[in-house]
């Protein structure tokens, strides 16, 4: 009996080789993820940022006036912007990320201007006595800066802006005395509801 050169005998794949690839594919697009998009976005404090801002909502829904209305509330962006950055460089550390990489710096480029135009105008809307038009402002510059960051953050960042962003544009064209209730739905409620998304599906 004679074997024909060219034949070869047909090599079946060896049993999960297809699994290896698949999981060799998902770990290359994880680390592709992670060197080009700033993932130590917080989630868990985001969570706390939204309990905070629940409980400011409660304060400043019981305030004497719209000057200790604002005081209350801005007294909360101060607490929040503490806890956010804590909670960052927490999570950063935990995962051995860096924070200062090449995407976290353009997150923190792409989200501050936003928020800096949001505080001249916050000055000149109080100035100008038009303190109602400031809570659907803050909500409106928040996500858009939230939106902008997100582009180089993980993929869920800029959902949740847009979702800030809209419940701005709700608040700038709904009557005045609804603002506290927005201002606690958006850093109250979506900051938990995202912030729990995000502990969940990207650690912490």
């Amino acid at each position: 009996m004679t074997v024909d050169p060219q034949r070869r005998p047909y090599l079946a794949d060896p049993p999960g080789l297809h699994t290896h690839a698949l999981e060799n594919l998902q770990f290359i697009r994880a680390t592709m993820e992670r060197s080009s998009s700033f993932t130590a976005v917080p989630g868990k404090g985001g969570v706390v940022m939204g309990i905070t801002a629940l409980i400011a909502a409660y304060g400043a829904s019981r305030s004497s006036s719209a000057e200790v209305w604002m005081a209350r509330w801005l007294m909360e962006a101060l607490l929040a912007l503490a806890i956010g950055i804590v909670a960052i460089f927490w999570k950063a550390r935990r995962a051995q990320l860096p924070v200062f990489s090449v995407p976290g710096r353009k997150f923190a480029l792409s989200l501050t201007p936003p928020l800096l135009a949001g505080a001249v105008l916050t000055v000149a809307l109080y100035r100008a006595d038009q303190i109602q038009v400031i809570p659907g402002l803050w909500l409106l510059m928040y996500g858009t800066g939230v939106m902008t960051g997100g582009a180089f953050s993980i993929r869920i960042i800029p959902l949740m802006g847009l979702c800030f962003a809209i419940l701005g544009i709700i608040a700038l064209l709904s009557p005045a005395s609804w603002s506290n209730a927005f201002l606690a739905a958006g850093f109250g409620g979506l900051h938990i509801l995202f912030g729990t998304l995000i502990a969940r599906r990207y650690g912490g």
